[in-house]
Order: structure tokens, then sequence, then C-alpha cells
């Protein structure tokens, strides 16, 4: 269907100021959700306190309002701007639980203000976390077996019913906040007392443990007449005991048959019909490696981190693409400014491997936990493409900026450690998580005792193998084009092969010029190269003999 031309003014809530578990990827999909309205010809009226954000600026909204995103204000500024229509799924979770609030007290039907995209009712069902399991179940979804509570005592049954360890989750939150996994009553007393004060609604939801699972994530589009599609699949590196926020992504999975592929593709699609979902959603899978059994973690109704990660994994503008529907529009009727020939429901295909690592600042505070759990800690992350895993897992790494050139032969490469403490850190995952495998494996502990004690699947364990591997060949061996060669492909870079040759970086340098070893630009975009694509969106990479589009010439002296 066409847009809503009833739409003359638009609020959109932002999502306040930047903190741990909510960063950059809020500003950039308002960004882009005003962008969309303000193509169409509609005003737009934005509330957000932060200054620094692209978003503010006048530019993008036609008012800003740099306030609180709380009831009362959003009030004050419904009633003076009289807006015809308000958009809550791009804010984070302090939009959505303000937009909750407000249609609890009336406010949106006072005023009538439509909200646009997925309705209260939606929300609800996906952020309240029995309101949740009911939705699955009856869209023939596994869940977790779990109890939703409001106090201690009712936790305390219920943990120990479904027996400890168990995993405490709060309602209404971001990042994890106030939840954990209690191993004992007192654990268990300490978490459920922070999360229920966390919580919006005092509720937290103590289900079973299933820290050795796989975490598959999918992120999914969906208008207002029920057509939708997937445009991302995601893959966490490191098991369910780590929240996704801490976790290695890989987009598109990579240890999943293509069974249990179309199995978690199908229930994606008929959750979030199920649900209400209108526009973007994220949904997360705990996904059994030794069987069928499956169940759905969570799906949060806006753009989320996630979302930014499929954005830009796959060249297709979800933020923008989901204001679009919120504007009435269907999916068939939206073309991709990425491809600019295909429509919005056409799923994206990825010829290359995309790599999300997390940035921790532990070392920033001395008397930090650095233990990886179901709260996240990061406080960004970056992206690195690839045409391996292995590429682009080493790409990110020196992307992080904290002193490694990639997950071996750095400046440092820790303290000794004896086998006996590295199979506790593998089993109890810390920041340093990948660097004990590949430490590991120098040891000589096998990829079977590895995934035994980590929980990582064993493809990226013989991964991490292959680059310890060629780290080993550039130690014993002659420099020579093939050696060179098949370490420039597992994303070795100029300093870690310099580090391990007693070299400059220059001369190193010269010396892979010298064999005509240079970079290949490549194209996302976002087909696959099953239709022609107009895009400058390009990454280089040591994995291909030619390059993805046409490329001026350009002195090699400048290819660094």
């Amino acid at each position: 269907m066409p847009k809503n031309e009833s739409l003359k003014k638009i609020l959109v809530l932002g999502s306040g100021a930047i903190k741990i578990g909510e960063a950059g990827e809020f500003d950039y999909s308002g960004s882009q959700c005003l962008k969309a309205i303000h193509e169409d010809g509609i005003k737009s009226v934005l509330i957000n306190p932060n200054i620094a954000t692209i978003q503010t600026d006048t530019r993008f909204a036609d008012q800003v309002y740099l306030l609180p995103v709380t009831p009362d204000y959003v009030e004050s500024i419904i009633e003076k701007e009289r807006p015809d229509g308000v958009m809550l799924a791009y804010g984070g979770q302090t939009a959505l639980n303000c937009g909750v609030k407000l249609e609890d007290a009336g406010i949106f039907k006072k005023y009538n203000v439509k909200v646009l995209g997925t309705q209260v009712e939606g929300i609800k069902n996906t952020e309240d976390r029995q309101l949740f399991k009911d939705s699955m179940r009856e869209a023939g979804v596994p869940v977790l077996k779990s109890r939703t509570v409001t106090n201690f005592e009712d936790a305390k049954k219920t943990a120990e019913e479904l027996s400890y360890p168990v995993i405490v989750r709060v309602a209404y939150t971001l990042g994890g906040r106030g939840g954990g996994i209690a191993h004992n009553e007192i654990e268990l007393h300490e978490i459920v007392e922070r999360g229920i004060k966390a919580s919006l609604v005092g509720q937290v939801l103590v289900e079973e443990y299933i820290g050795h699972w796989k975490q598959i994530e999918y992120e999914v589009m969906q208008d207002y007449d029920g057509n939708n599609v997937i445009v991302c699949n995601m893959e966490n590196v490191l098991s369910m005991k780590v929240h996704t926020g801490d976790n290695i992504v890989v987009a598109p999975s990579q240890t999943i048959n293509n069974d249990e592929y179309h199995m978690l593709r199908t229930a994606a699609l008929r959750a979030t019909k199920h649900v209400g979902i209108v526009g973007e959603c994220n949904i997360q899978y705990a996904l059994d490696a030794d069987s069928d059994r499956y169940v759905a973690i969570e799906i949060n109704p806006r753009l989320s981190r996630s979302s930014a990660l499929a954005s830009k994994a796959t060249g297709y503008p979800l933020a923008y693409m989901s204001a679009k529907i919120g504007l009435g529009y269907n999916l068939s009727e939206l073309v991709n400014r990425i491809t600019k020939s295909t429509t919005a429901c056409f799923e994206p295909s990825l010829d290359y491997i995309v790599c999300k690592h997390p940035r921790w600042d532990f070392s920033k505070f001395e008397l930090a936990n650095r233990k990886l759990g179901v709260t996240m800690k990061s406080v960004g992350e970056v992206m690195a493409v690839g045409r391996t895993f292995e590429e682009s897992l080493q790409k990110a790494i020196r992307m992080l900026d904290i002193g490694n050139d990639g997950l071996v032969l750095n400046r440092s490469n820790g303290e000794k450690i004896s086998e006996e403490d590295l199979e506790y850190k593998l089993s109890h995952h810390d920041d340093q998580i990948l660097y004990n495998v590949a430490i590991a494996l120098k040891m000589g502990i096998t990829v079977d005792r590895i995934y035994e004690l980590s929980a990582i699947d064993p493809w990226f364990i013989e991964k991490i193998q292959n680059i310890v591997n060629t780290e080993s060949k550039l130690k014993e061996s002659e420099l020579n084009e093939s050696v060179m060669r098949e370490s420039k492909k597992m994303g070795f870079s100029d300093n870690q092969i310099a580090r391990v040759k007693e070299k400059t970086p220059d001369e190193i340098r010269e010396i892979r010029k010298n064999f005509g070893i240079i970079p290949a630009v490549k194209q996302i975009d976002t087909l696959a190269a099953e239709w022609p694509a107009v895009t400058n969106y390009l990454y280089l990479t040591y994995g291909g003999n030619s390059n993805g589009i046409k490329v001026s010439p350009f002195p090699l002296s400048s290819i660094r």
C-alpha cells in the first residue's frame, strides 16, 4: 500500500545519553528514520537531550527538543506540536519504555497520535517476559523452561525446580542489564533483587541454564500487510553464556547446516508475524549442537546494535526501510537504495564473511571484573569484512585500537600460563578468550578438549588453528611468495610478518609488492553478484586476484 497521506507531522523519540550497552547504533537508526520521513515531505519533531549525536543536527529534523525522553516531557511536546504519529523503535529501550508508559496513560489516545510501526501491544508481547513466552507458544516456537517472578521467594522456588545454575533475565531492559547467572541461592538473591529494581515492571524471568548452546540471530523485516523477509542471519562465536553484545559475531552463520538454518528462519517469520512486528526486529535463538532442539530467547521490536551490524554487513538499510514501512509502504514498493535494482522484499546474499568484535576497557579499571556473562560490558565494537573468517577476525582485532595487530604475533603475547590455569580460563570466558584458545592450540591441547571446556564450536577452533599454523610456517619457513600470499589471505598484517622475520614493516611491504601481492577491491553488493548493483560500498582483501569493480589506476607505492 502507498504512504499514509494523513501523516503531516511525526514525532521521533531518541535514546538520550550514550552509555555502556547503548551507543552509536541509535544515533545511526534515528538519523536514517528522520531522513526517510523528510524524503516524503513530512515534518519531523525529534526529542533527544544528547547533543553529541548526528540526529540532533537541525538538518535532519524540522524541530529538535533537547529534553529528556520521559512521559512528562514527551507529553508536553505532543501537546505543543500536535503530531499525527510517533515512532518508538529508533531510540532503543529508552524510547520503547517511554512509549509504553504514554500508551498506558492514555496520552496517545488523548491527542490522537498514531503509533507508527510495531504497536504497543506488540512491544509488550516481546518485552514482557511472560507475554513473550505465551506468544511464542501460541506461534509454535519453543521457549526455555522458566517462570516469571516479581519477588525472591518465587525466584528461589523456581530455581530449585529447575536446578542450579539458572539464568535471570530482566524485563524491559537493554544489554542484559540487571540479569545474570545464579549458581546458588546467595547469587540468586543478589541478581533477583537487582533485576527487579532495574525492570520497568518489576519483573524477572528465571529460566533453565543452557550456557553451552549456540547463539543464533535473525534480522526480520515485516510490513503492515504481514509480508516479511530475513535480512541477515548471524552466529555468535561464544556460546549462550556470553551476552551477544560481548560476543564475537559472524555473518552469515558458519556452523549451522541447511536444515537448521531453514528451521530457525521459518520460526522467525512465524514468530514475528504472530506478535505483530511492523518494521524491523531482531530475534535471538539458542540452538543445541547435539540435537535439533532450539528455543527463542527474545525478540527486540526495535533497531538494535545487531540491526546496525546487519545493515552494514548486508548493505540493506534496515533503519531507513523500517521507517518507510512505518509510513505505510509495503516491502515490494521500496527500492533498496544500495543495490538500486532490487526491492526491500529481496533477501540479501553474502559472498564474504563479516566479523563483529567488541571492545572492552577493563584495563582502565584495576578492580574491574573481566569475566563475560549475560550482562553486557563492552564499550563499543568494530566490524571487519573478509573472504575468510581468519581474515575478517584478524582485521577486526587490528581495528580495536588496543595495540594488537591480530590474534597472534603481537608486541606482547601475554604472560606464561600453566595448562591448569589455561583450562580454567577456557571454561570461564573473559575478554582474552580467543587469545587463550590460540595459546591452548600452541600448547598441544586438542580441538575436542578446547570445545569441551569453552563450548566454542570446533569449526571456529579449527579456523584459529589455521592462524596458529600459519604463524608457525612464518617462523620456520623462508619468506617466499607462497608463504607471503598464504599469510596475507589469513589476515596477517605487514607488522605481524615483520615482527616474526625481524624486519621493518616497510621492508615486508616492499617484499610483498615485488611478489605482486596487493589487495583487491571487492564490492558489498547485497546480491552476491546475482544482479548488477550500483554501490560504492567496498572492502579490501587479499583473498581475491581481481577487483570486483573498475578501479582507476594509481601508483603501487600508495598501497600500504
